[in-house]
């Protein structure tokens, strides 16, 4: 038995392997389709920018127009490249807007011509990868200069004014007041966007529209206020939805540090078709991985939708398979904020000893990981002094357990979109807590026997169980029958299964070849 919860190592090890059997099967489906977002994102890293004058990006009237001529099952670079050395073009995104024109035909090179034009798109593709290379060393050179923050967890707060303009000042505020990463929350449904906007933006729904400009902007306040501040401070934003493997490649081209990237969040609450997801994550990870991004998985909101007691385990197995596809994408330990969240119902008894329980698990099962843990949501009622008090026992557990990324939770959530002063506020609680229990956790250890280490064991039992049986069925099935969240998502259906292709023979990805390769 090992660690404060005295957890057999044989059961971790049985719950690793079943998750690896449960994932597997994906990964190969991963491995063998392609999705019109990644062939964007593809030619997003070869160099197409900007939009038509409707705001449809050139990317999107690129791929739609190979798709229309040639399908989309072969890839997009081939055919792409092919077609600028026809035409005597050497600028993608010119091309991209005479296809639009309708004066472009694309076809499936084969012979000399093949090989050249993947030559061709391998060179461009490399040159979008080597910038983000660059972006990381920039950012390594930032955090040695400025430092990190002094303590764990990291303070991780939200903005949502859907202004960047907005965004900013406000962004740069809870820096100063101590925040130590800024989640720019994306505007209400631009998960379900087949396309990313251009530009900066001011007229978001509860969020502002994550875009190129609008990482470019806030990433370049939040230097200043590094500089000013002597602490390196982190961005946040969303590799989610339909267009979750360019939102990755435009995270990494602007230098954000963390994005939110779950494997089944898409499926589960925005209905998204299984298979899109599941190839969109893998090639989001293989980015993330290379640009040295953290990611935020999304368990938490499991237990907005399902109870927080009887479906613990979901949150474990889920928590197990997000690291199992992270690591096979290539993402290190230190890269996965997988998340969990504090929603039991706050009159169940022994309400804070359960919540001590699930966080110990996950703080132990996955030792080198910055997990992220989230504030109550579920159960707030719109009494802030109530309310208040949650969020202190929220970071008590925070600090008792070793959390690595502690997401600040409001007085007013879902009540109203905080004021600064509730941010404030609540930045206050958070630094009293880690201030006055920071190492807390090196004293914390429950009693052997106890009902800490007995609930843990219960819902690492029942996790193992549950991965038992979704390995004798699949994870296609055990989505499709509710098991998550107790959303039922057959994997024929959803939002975007147009999107997806089987590979060809002859299908071709530049980027997925170079970032399977070994790279120092």
């Amino acid at each position: 038995m090992t660690g404060k919860l005295g957890l057999d190592p044989a059961l971790v090890a049985r719950a690793r392997e079943l998750a690896r059997r449960a994932g597997q099967p994906v990964v190969d489906l991963a491995r063998s389709h392609t999705t019109v977002s990644v062939e964007r994102a593809v030619l997003r890293l070869a160099g197409v920018t900007g939009a038509d004058p409707d705001g449809i990006p050139w990317v999107n009237r690129l791929v739609d127009a190979v798709v229309a001529d040639v399908g989309l099952g072969h890839g997009v670079a081939a055919p792409v490249f092919d077609a600028l050395a026809r035409e005597g073009i050497a600028d993608v995104t010119l091309l991209a807007q005479k296809a639009a024109a309708g004066s472009v035909r694309f076809a499936q090179p084969s012979g000399k011509a093949a090989t050249a034009a993947r030559r061709a798109s391998r060179k461009a593709v490399a040159a979008g990868i080597r910038s983000i290379d660059r972006r990381r060393a920039e950012r390594d050179r930032l955090v040695k200069r400025f430092g990190d923050p002094a303590r764990r967890p990291w303070i991780y707060l939200i903005v949502a004014t859907g202004d960047i303009y907005e965004d900013i000042p406000q962004a740069q505020a809870a820096a100063r007041a101590g925040a130590d990463v800024i989640a720019v929350i994306r505007s209400t449904g631009q998960s379900l966007l087949d396309y990313v906007p251009e530009g900066a933006t001011r007229e978001g729904f509860a969020g502002t529209y994550a875009t190129q400009e609008n990482f470019r902007l806030m990433r370049a306040a939040l230097d200043e206020t590094s500089k000013e501040l002597g602490r390196y401070v982190r961005l946040t934003n969303y590799a989610s939805g339909l267009c979750m493997p360019e939102m990755a490649t435009l995270a990494g081209l602007e230098r954000l540090d963390m994005m939110l990237n779950d494997s089944m969040y898409g499926i589960l609450f925005r209905d998204i078709n299984p298979i899109r997801t599941f190839v969109d994550q893998r090639f989001s990870r293989q980015v993330h991985a290379r640009a040295g991004i953290i990611i935020n998985t999304g368990e938490d909101n499991y237990l907005t939708t399902a109870d927080a007691v009887d479906e613990a385990h979901t949150v474990t197995v889920s928590q197990l398979l997000n690291e199992f596809f992270a690591h096979e994408a290539g993402l290190a330990d230190w890269q996965l904020g997988l998340g969990h969240a504090f929603e039991i119902n706050p009159d169940v008894p022994e309400s804070f000893r359960l919540e001590l329980a699930h966080a110990l698990l996950a703080r132990e099962l996955f030792p080198d990981a910055p997990l992220k843990w989230m504030p109550p949501t579920k159960h707030m009622t719109g009494d802030v002094f109530r309310g208040n008090l949650l969020d202190g026992f929220f970071n008590l557990v925070g600090t008792m357990t070793g959390q690595g990324i502690l997401l600040v939770g409001m007085m007013t959530e879902a009540v109203v979109t905080p004021w600064l002063s509730d941010r404030d506020i609540a930045l206050q609680n958070v630094r009293y807590v880690l201030g006055a229990a920071g190492g807390l956790h090196e004293d914390f250890v429950p009693a052997p026997g106890g009902f800490i280490q007995a609930r843990a064991h219960r819902v690492l039992g029942e996790a193992v169980d549950l991965l038992e049986r979704i390995g004798d069925q699949s994870l296609l099935t055990a989505i499709a029958e509710g098991t998550f969240g107790i959303m039922k998502r057959p994997a024929d259906r959803g939002k975007g299964l147009d999107g997806v292709a089987r590979h060809e023979a002859d299908y071709y990805n530049p980027a997925t070849e170079i970032l399977e390769q070994p790279h120092e």
